[in-house]
Order: structure tokens, then sequence, then C-alpha cells
């Protein structure tokens, strides 16, 4: 829910206001599945609803509190810009033949922390990283770049080996597991978990070839995923845009039950009306264990949209006093200047241009 708020707030941003009757029109590009009055009113933190001083339609706007938050998140994103292309190029490289098609990219790329404009501002100006082999295609220039070529996980297996004092044979291939509370565990499944955790596989950046062994391509998969979950700002991706990597990253399974193989790796949250991915290590009691920039200030949007309508009635007053205001502004305007266009529908939006 946090993200299709996020969305329908951006686009509301973009026009400065709509009316409720456009918004509606909105709900399939932004995945809502309720009433569009009843989404809005939920969050008076995030949106304010307002009668038109003239056509008297019941219309809606980005509250300042949460434009504030949104012009920092688009400027923090920006200042990210290096590490962004660090995600891209890791990515590049996970990738089996050093492509990825834009369009998939296009899909995770609030994941990734890139712009809107990701294909200008990213992708054209380091052409010296990666170039656009066509309009959908984009491949790496150089794949010999060792120093990226590390998984996650493979950092987190170098620090139990040294400061646990693990065997190599205990540590090599294996995952941090974090069993979720209340998880049943069944007779046998200690030691099932044991062994696999053991088993050899191809690693993500390795350009081995790679094992049809059922085990070991499956794990192969498992630390794929692993480490695209890793590579992204806040650990979590809809499993739903996974299969736009299929091919490209060579998991060509059925990655939604390689998923709920592995609980103690992976978490699916069902909430709203689409099931997105968690690396689970890399939550504690819900937040992040090593938060970014990026990520903190999503974070201060979801606390604002958790407040509902908590602490609501001071944001009417506010409001209150601030349309008293803008009343005042609106007599002078419409003493002045000759407004056209019909009373009904949408005709409001045309004035944003005077």
């Amino acid at each position: 829910m946090p993200t299709l708020l996020l969305q329908s707030t951006k686009m509301v941003k973009a026009c400065r206001f709509s009316t409720n009757k456009l918004m509606s029109r909105w709900k399939n590009l932004v995945g809502l599945n309720v009433n569009v009055g009843a989404f809005i009113g939920k969050y008076p933190h995030a949106f304010e609803i307002f009668t038109h001083p003239f056509s008297k339609n019941l219309c809606c706007k980005i509250t300042e509190k949460f434009k504030v938050l949104i012009d920092e998140e688009e400027n923090v994103v920006r200042e990210c810009e290096v590490d962004a292309v660090k995600r891209v190029k890791k990515l590049l490289l996970l990738s089996k033949h050093g492509v990825l098609r834009v369009h998939a990219l296009r899909l995770i790329r609030k994941e990734l922390g890139l712009p809107e404009d990701f294909r200008d501002s990213i992708l054209a100006k380091y052409s010296s990283e990666f170039r656009l082999v066509d309009l959908e295609t984009l491949e790496l220039v150089d794949r010999d770049d060792e120093s990226l070529c590390v998984a996650k996980v493979e950092e987190w297996r170098e620090v139990e080996y040294r400061e646990k004092w693990l065997s190599k044979f205990e540590t090599n291939y294996a995952f941090p597991i974090h069993l979720p509370t209340g998880f049943k565990i069944e007779k046998g499944f200690r030691e099932e978990l044991k062994n696999w955790q053991r088993v050899p596989y191809v690693k993500p950046y390795d350009r081995k070839e790679i094992s049809r062994g059922l085990e070991r391509f499956e794990k192969r998969v498992v630390a794929v995923i692993h480490e695209l979950l890793s590579l992204t700002v806040e650990k979590m991706v809809e499993v739903e845009r996974l299969a736009h990597f299929r091919k490209d990253l060579g998991i060509e399974v059925n990655v939604r039950e390689v998923i709920l193989k592995h609980p103690g790796i992976f978490y699916v949250s069902t909430k709203g009306s689409s099931q997105t991915l968690f690396l689970r290590e890399a939550y504690s009691k819900g937040c992040l264990i090593e938060p970014n920039p990026i990520y903190n200030v999503r974070r201060k949007m979801l606390d604002l949209v958790l407040l509902k309508t908590r602490y609501s009635r001071m944001l009417l007053q506010r409001e209150d006093e601030t349309h008293r205001e803008e009343k005042s502004r609106d007599v002078l305007i419409s003493s002045n200047e000759d407004w056209e266009g019909g009373r009904d529908g949408d005709w409001v939006l045309p004035i944003l241009g005077k």
C-alpha cells in the first residue's frame, strides 16, 4: 500500500492538483483496487482534499509536508548517482551475456535507486560503462572488472569464516538463515538444511559452465535472486517483476516455488495487490539493518503514511487557515482575469498553465 500511495502522490504532484474524477482513471496505472475517494481519505497527511473555488468539483493535492519529502527523495537519488551506476554494472555482470533489457530495468528503477529519466541521465551519460545496443538492449562495455564480481553473500561468508573460526567446508557455499518466528521445524529439517548449505554450485558472477543438476542449479538460482535483492536500495522487489529477468540472469525455473522453499532466506509479503519479496537477513524489527540515504527518506514517507488519520485534527486547523488565505487571493484573481472553460469534468487542469 505505501508503494501505491507514493505512485499516486507523484502523479498528483506532477499536475499540482487533480479532480477525484480524473484520479479514478489512474487506478489501473498505480494498481489501486479500491475506491479512490476512500483511499485518499485514509491519508490526510499525504493528500489534502478540497472543493475547487470555480468548478466546485472535489479535488485533491499533495500536502506540503509530503511534497517536501518527494522533492527530497528526488534530490537524494541524484546525489547517489555513482552508487546507482555501480548497481546497474553489477546487474549486467550478473547476467549471462552482459546484456539486459531496458524495459526490465525500468520496472525496478525505483528499487535500484535510478531517477525517472535514467535512460538519459544515467545510461547515455556513462557510455564508457555500458552502451545501448538498440532502443531496448543495454550491454556492458567491460566484463573484466573483478572488483565488482563479489556477491554480498560471499562477503558474509568471509566474516563467518574469519570471526567464527568455521571451516571452509561449512562456509564456502552457505547462506545466512533466519527462520521466521514460530516456524515449525519438522523432523529431519535441520539435517536437510545442513546438507543443502554444503552443496557446491556455480556462484552468481562466475562464468563457468552451469551444472544442470537440479539441486546445484536451484541453489545458483537462490544465489542470483539473493544478489539481485542485495543490489536494491530497500532489499526488496515485487515477485512479478523477477519474471522479466529470468532469461537474462539464467534463472529459468519456477521462481515463486524456489522462493517459498527457502523461508530462512526470503520473506514474501502479500499485503496490497502484489507480492513483494524481501531479503530476510537485511531486516530487523521491520527496519533495514544497514540503511542508506534513499531508504531513509522513503522511511520518512512511510512514517507519515502510517500516521493515517492520527493528528489530523491539528492538520485540518492548519488547512482551514491556509484555505482562508487562498480564498482571499482567489477573489483578487477572479476580479482581474477571465477564466475560460466549462464547469464540469476535468476542465480544471488547463488552468495550471496560467
